[in-house]
């Protein structure tokens, strides 16, 4: 028994740093976009999408990682039936949104770095207007997308009915038909399945257009021009290491969510583990972008610069 309270305080800890971490991560990259849009007065076309990135991934965490933390830390039974209902109704919206602004973020990325597109729709990729537009589309059709999920998932208090599963230990879930079963299957898995095909085409293509890339990049240096391709070239290394977290990490929760339907009592480190994984992206994503972008780097230079310079000032005459 206490071997069994001490792992299930280890994954309390663990769900509890992940979860803090990512959600720290996130608001310091969101607050760092805004600064620099109040300082600058101009948003990139691309830091729209990763408002909404963002914005995407706080949600997973707070709607996952916190319940996750407290079934892990003893808590049983903490939400209501409603309660069940928005957490897993916004968990599947923000997990959706997530997805498709990421494929968003590569294929913007992909139109702008390849030249056999039309000028055309790079002008409109440059459109803040447009990508605003595109967002929208993201999130209203999630929204509409998962409204299923408010029919069957109940809260913990009918888990003993033989109609109902228990879902993540603290939640429950209707059994739906057969066929209501296949048709959503079917949907979400052609929706997630076309966003990561398209994601791992978009980037290939990026990864091929990048040496050519490159070389425009060196020829405009060499007659020191605008820096704006070597920033194009950046933004599309952090994209493709994005792509790539993104897609491994959601096949491997892919392999173990079907790994634990097979199961009839699946293990709990095999659930918990699924859990960790799920989480990973919306966790470590927005580090990717702290360490990559410059906006970060200048103002860590601003913050040591005042603060190796305030000992000078204090002691000066």
């Amino acid at each position: 028994m206490d071997g069994w309270v001490s792992i299930s305080l280890s994954w309390g800890l663990t769900f509890l740093t992940q979860t803090g971490a990512g959600i720290l991560a996130n608001c310091s990259l969101l607050c760092l976009y805004n600064v620099t849009l109040l300082n600058a007065h101009v948003l990139r076309p691309t830091e729209l999408i990763l408002n909404q990135l963002i914005l995407a991934n706080n949600l997973v965490l707070f709607s996952k990682g916190i319940p996750q933390t407290a079934v892990a830390f003893g808590l049983k039974s903490f939400l209501s039936d409603a309660g069940c209902k928005f957490v897993f109704y916004l968990h599947r919206v923000a997990r959706g949104v997530s997805l498709s602004t990421t494929f968003l973020l590569s294929g913007f990325q992909a139109i702008k770095l390849c030249p056999s597109f039309s000028g055309w729709l790079e002008h409109r990729v440059r459109s803040t207007v447009f990508i605003g537009f595109c967002c929208s589309i993201c999130w209203i059709l999630h929204l509409l997308l998962n409204m299923v999920v408010t029919m069957n998932v109940t809260g913990p208090k009918n888990s003993k009915n033989m109609s109902v599963e228990n879902i993540y230990r603290y939640c429950s879930s209707r059994i739906p038909e057969r066929l209501v079963f296949c048709v959503s299957a079917v949907i979400y898995a052609s929706t997630d399945g076309v966003c990561l095909g398209l994601m791992v085409w978009t980037s290939g293509s990026m990864d091929l257009v990048l040496p050519r890339h490159k070389q425009r990049v060196q020829h405009i240096h060499r007659n020191r021009l605008s820096p704006r391709p070597a920033h194009e070239a950046r933004a599309t290394r952090t994209i493709l290491t994005l792509v790539s977290m993104f897609v491994s990490l959601h096949s491997l929760v892919g392999i173990l969510s079907f790994w634990m339907t097979q199961l009839e009592n699946p293990h709990p480190w095999l659930m918990n583990t699924s859990v960790l994984v799920s989480l990973g992206f919306p966790t470590f994503s927005p580090f990717v972008f702290l360490f990559s972008d410059t906006h970060m780097s200048e103002f860590c230079y601003v913050c040591w610069t005042k603060n190796t310079n305030a000992p000078s000032m204090v002691s000066g005459p």
